[in-house]
C-alpha cells in the first residue's frame, strides 16, 4: 500500500513556489527522513499532506484517498509547539489530542473508559506512563518530546508526521527520540515522515530519505540520495558529501549546509488548527 503519493505537485507560499511539479510515492511501513535546508519545503509538504495547504497543481493522495484536513488517521507533531499548559499533567495534555483530532467529542476531564484506554495505550507505546503523572513544566526537553509523541499516537494513526522533533535536544536525547520513533513505527507497521535539520541523527533508523531543495525532491536510500552528484543536480550548484568517522557532511562552497542553527520555515499563514498533536492544549 502507498501511504503518500505526490503526483506532479506544485506547492507555493504566497508568490514563492516551494515545490515545483514534484512526484514521489512512500510505502506504508516506511521510516522516511525528510531533509533539506531551511525554506526547502519540509513543513510545507507536511501541511499539504495534512490537507492544510492545497496544491496549485497536481494531486496528493494519503492512505488511499485525497489529502483532507482533519484526517484522524494521521498523527502530527508540529514544528512550532505552544508553551501554554505547562502546569497540566502530561496525561491531560496527551488526552487533549483526541478531541483536537476528532477521535472523540471533547468531554473535559471526565472521559469514557475507551478514551482513557487510548491515552494509556499511547503513553505505553512511548514508555511514558510514569512521566505523564507530572506537570509538563517539570519535565526535561526529552521527556516533553516523549509526551508530545504520545499525543500524536493517540488512536494509533496509520501515518505519523514529525516536524523537527529533535530541535533543542542534545545528541544523546536526539538518539533516544529517533530510536523510540523507530521502535514505535516497526511495532505499529505505519509510515513515518521525520523531518530533521541534518541526516546524521537518522542514520541507521530510516529506510528512505526524502531530500528537498531547489523546488525539487529526491527519494531513495541514503546511499542513493545523499551523494554529491544527486544533490548537485537537485540544488543546481556544486555539492560535496564527505564521510568522516561515520558521519556525513553535505558541503557547498566549503560550508556545511546542515550545520546551521535550527530555524522554522517562514510561513506567515501557518495554521496549527489541524487535528494533530499540540503542546499545551
Amino acid at each position: 500500500m502507498i501511504a503518500i503519493r505526490f503526483d506532479e505537485v506544485t506547492l507555493a507560499r504566497g508568490a514563492r513556489v516551494v515545490l515545483d511539479r514534484v512526484s514521489f510515492a512512500i510505502e506504508q511501513g516506511a521510516f522516511v527522513g525528510v531533509l533539506g535546508p531551511n525554506g526547502a519545503g519540509k513543513t510545507t509538504a507536511m501541511r499539504a499532506i495534512l490537507g492544510l495547504l492545497a496544491p496549485q497543481s497536481g494531486r496528493i493522495e494519503v492512505l488511499g484517498g485525497q489529502a483532507t484536513r482533519g484526517n484522524p488517521a494521521i498523527g502530527y507533531m508540529p514544528q512550532a509547539r505552544r508553551e501554554a499548559g505547562l502546569f497540566l499533567r502530561g496525561w491531560d495534555v496527551v488526552a487533549a489530542a483526541g478531541g483536537v483530532r476528532g477521535l472523540w467529542p471533547w468531554r473535559g476531564p471526565w472521559r469514557g473508559a475507551a478514551e482513557r484506554a487510548a491515552v494509556d495505550r499511547a503513553l505505553d507505546l512511548v514508555d511514558a506512563t510514569a512521566i505523564a503523572r507530572r506537570p509538563m513544566g517539570a519535565m526535561s526537553g526529552g521527556e516533553r518530546q516523549r509526551l508530545l509523541l504520545a499525543q500524536a499516537l493517540v488512536g494509533e494513526p496509520k501515518l505519523l508526521l514529525l516536524d523537527e522533533p529533535l530541535i533543542s535536544l542534545d545528541p544523546h536525547r536526539q538518539a533516544e527520540i529517533v530510536t523510540l520513533v523507530r521502535e514505535v513505527q516497526l511495532r505499529l507497521g505505519i509510515a513515518v515522515l521525520f523531518s530533521a535539520h541534518e541526516v546524521n541523527p537518522l542514520l541507521g533508523a530510516m529506510d528512505r530519505v526524502l531530500y528537498l531543495g531547489g523546488g525539487r525532491a529526491a527519494l531513495g536510500t541514503v546511499a542513493e540520495v545523499v551523494r554529491g552528484d544527486v544533490l548537485s543536480e537537485l540544488y543546481g550548484t556544486k555539492i560535496e558529501v564527505l564521510e568522516v568517522g561515520g558521519r556525513l557532511f553535505v558541503m557547498s562552497g566549503g560550508q556545511d549546509m546542515e550545520g546551521g542553527a535550527h530555524l522554522h520555515e517562514h510561513d506567515p499563514g501557518h495554521d496549527h488548527g489541524h487535528g494533530g498533536a499540540h503542546a499545551g492544549i
